[in-house]
């Protein structure tokens, strides 16, 4: 809380690593803090069913209001007690319940980190994705000032009459698609600004990406050693508790319960005539104790109730068995896809490398000249608007390699988190 005190009243617009926004955004999450309430929930529910075991005590009076007529069939009491408790290591059943709802502690501390961990993977994707939005912006913007050039020198070249109409309605043509392709990234970039903004609690627009502060991601393939995930372990643990309740409930119908109790009674006649009815004075000190056995022989109420506690063990592990079928499909789904986006960012790559080399080529030709003689066989001089063209073309290649990088990325994260090696990848962030 105090980390989110002190970034909140930064500057706008100040540069905040990726660590950070991680951990401001797992303390911000309402997923955590709902697996949070639950995992307290779940360790109460494990106290609860331990605490039968423990001498539950009472303590009252029963001094009348007024002076007592006739018989009243009680006996007043200056101070009355009561102790009981479910005799432990011979009521089973309980013992039943006490494990369930420890299987159901270890269910909400599951959920509880793959809470988190869900809220790290979309606090790093929008962070990833704002970096390479801001990075896009500043090269679609050089690009707009390109093309409002090259419709400057294009409408110099059509007055004097060496382009047609054609070529200058094209170059103001590509200008609006710039000018267009830019309202799209600031709007983007708007909405991960408020993203980000949502996740940590930090006020829209005050967090800059710190491209450092980004580790590489890991490329992990499916075939690799996966451990099963925080999500999926959290289910089956919760259809073990569900399978614990269920037995509970069976034995429950089937063994006796054996509770202890005693009370101490301090009578009195103050206010009362209670003696007057006894052949003997009421004792003052009055104390009894004994064991309560219950044998169940005909309760269709306990039956029903383990019947339904059955059918939500049986609902349980077919859920958990329906997510690990889930996860199982989306790493397929996720390799599949990568191989196609790493092959994609691989050729974005090297056209950028190529533009930037046929810029290169582009400018010294420019510079010195094309190296050929004059005649009809020769190739022509470059232009201006040539170099224009390359420049506009190395920055659309440039923005298409910033894309792809990002799409992998993003890949990348999501088949981490589907292997179950997430945590690897928050040690790493919170390392560097």
């Amino acid at each position: 809380m105090l980390l989110s005190a002190a970034l909140a009243s930064t500057p706008a617009h100040a540069q905040v690593s990726l660590s950070t926004v991680v951990d401001l955004a797992q303390q911000n999450s309402t997923a955590v803090r709902l697996a949070e309430a639950d995992l307290q929930k779940a360790k109460a529910g494990l106290a609860e069913a331990k605490d039968v075991f423990v001498p539950n005590v009472q303590f009252g009076s029963g001094l009348p209001a007024f002076p007592s007529v006739g018989f009243t069939g009680g006996v007043p009491s200056i101070l009355n007690s009561t102790v009981q408790f479910l005799v432990p290591y011979v009521n089973f059943t309980q013992k039943q319940y006490v494990n369930a709802a420890g299987s159901g502690i270890k269910a909400a501390t599951l959920n509880l980190k793959d809470a988190k961990e869900q809220v790290a993977l979309d606090a790093s994707t929008a962070y990833i994705e704002l970096d390479t939005v801001k990075s896009e912006l500043e090269s679609a913007q050089q690009q707009e000032t390109l093309a409002a050039r090259l419709v400057e020198i294009e409408q110099q070249r059509t007055e004097a009459g060496v382009d047609p109409l054609s070529d200058l309605l094209q170059t103001q043509l590509t200008a609006a698609q710039l000018k267009l392709k830019c309202l799209h990234l600031e709007t983007r970039a708007g909405t991960l600004a408020k993203q980000l903004s949502v996740l940590t609690g930090l006020p829209v627009g005050s967090i800059a990406p710190q491209h450092a502060s980004i580790p590489e991601i890991p490329a992990v393939k499916a075939d690799q050693a996966a451990t099963s995930t925080n999500g999926i372990e959290a289910a089956k643990m919760a259809a073990r508790s569900k399978q614990q309740t269920t037995k509970g409930d069976e034995m429950n119908g089937l063994l006796p319960q054996i509770v202890f109790a005693a009370q101490y009674n301090r009578s009195t006649t103050i206010l009362n005539n209670a003696n007057d009815y006894y052949k003997q004075d009421i004792p003052l000190n009055n104390f009894s104790s004994g064991f309560s056995i219950q044998v169940p022989i005909f309760d269709l109420g306990h039956r029903a109730k383990a019947k339904e506690s059955a059918a939500d063990a049986l609902r349980a592990k077919v859920e958990a068995e329906q997510a690990e079928h889930q996860n199982d499909l989306a790493i397929a789904e996720l390799t599949g896809s990568l191989r196609d986006l790493n092959t994609l960012a691989v050729i974005a790559s090297l056209k950028q490398q190529i533009a930037h080399e046929q810029l290169q080529s582009v400018l010294a030709q420019l510079e010195l000249g094309n190296g050929a003689t004059a005649g009809a066989g020769s190739a022509a001089q470059l232009t201006p608007k040539a170099e224009q063209l390359a420049r506009i073309d190395e920055r659309q290649k440039f923005e298409d390699s910033l894309e792809a990088g990002f799409d992998l990325s993003k890949a990348r994260l999501s088949l981490l988190r589907s292997l179950g090696h997430m945590e690897d990848w928050l040690n790493e962030l919170h390392g560097k």
